[in-house]
């Protein structure tokens, strides 16, 4: 579990495709150097978020530390683009100490998005996402948390559709913290969404799902609204209706 404050933005240092050793997954190793920040109080097999996917540390020395990336995880993300060079986001996974400012991230990447624009706001930065799961955008909302190359953002919009797409601003203090601030139209970024979206509606469709029957919960509230007015109508007085109607007696 993350909190999608990005502590500190680390670098590829060596990239060895389909390393089969137990380092590598059966897919790429990556060698993350100047990440000393994060590796005092590490140990082989720590979680770290890496532009927003959680792995697992296999080796690591004061400055440097290695990761495995399975095939499924470079089907599902954006780090199979990465090069020697190439700049990534880190956290350590929350500790019982940690100062929850961002929102609960999972590092369990839920699809990848495509920058289609950045539009300059003052010293800010517009970046507009086009997912490559649009139905993912019914989890977006604005104002809502949404997790970018591992960084809790806030929606600033969104727009519903095959075509969909949501927006987020950075400040200038962010853009320089971390890389999607660097970061341009075409380039493509990790998604998580709030998980909290995917709960509520699992527990919904459940919840109506289990009613469909005729013993089931929405038959019997349904029953229930009928009985209520039922009992309403009998309470009334006689002759209320065409009294109600002007109909006279």
């Amino acid at each position: 579990m993350f909190t999608g404050i990005v502590e500190i933005v680390g670098t590829v240092s060596k990239l060895e495709k389909l390393d089969k050793t137990a380092s590598g997954g059966g897919g790429t190793s990556l060698t993350i150097s100047g990440a000393s920040e994060i590796l005092s109080d590490c140990h082989e097999g720590d979680s770290i978020s890496v532009n927003g996917t959680c792995l697992t540390v296999t080796e690591f020395n004061n400055s440097t530390f290695k990761i495995g990336i399975a095939p499924e995880t470079l089907r599902r993300t954006n780090l199979g683009s990465l090069k020697e060079g190439s700049r990534v986001n880190l956290e350590r996974a929350v500790s019982a100490h940690t100062r929850m400012g961002g929102h609960f991230v999972q590092g369990h990447v839920d699809t990848v998005a495509t920058i289609i624009s950045v539009t300059p706001d003052g010293n800010a930065k517009t970046f507009r996402f086009q997912p490559r799961d649009t139905s993912l955008l019914r989890y977006i909302i604005e104002k809502g948390f949404i997790t970018v190359d591992g960084a809790s953002l806030t929606v600033t919009k969104v727009q519903d559709g095959p075509d969909g797409w949501w927006e987020v601003m950075l400040i200038a203090y962010t853009q320089e913290k971390v890389v999607t601030g660097a970061k341009v139209a075409g380039d493509v970024i990790n998604v998580e969404v709030d998980m909290v979206g995917k709960y509520v509606e699992k527990n919904v469709a459940a919840y109506f799902e289990d009613g469909a029957g005729e013993s089931g919960i929405l038959n019997k509230m349904i029953s229930r609204i009928v009985e209520q007015k039922l009992q309403a109508v009998q309470q009334q007085p006689r002759g209320w209706l065409p009294s109600l109607l002007g109909w006279g007696s």
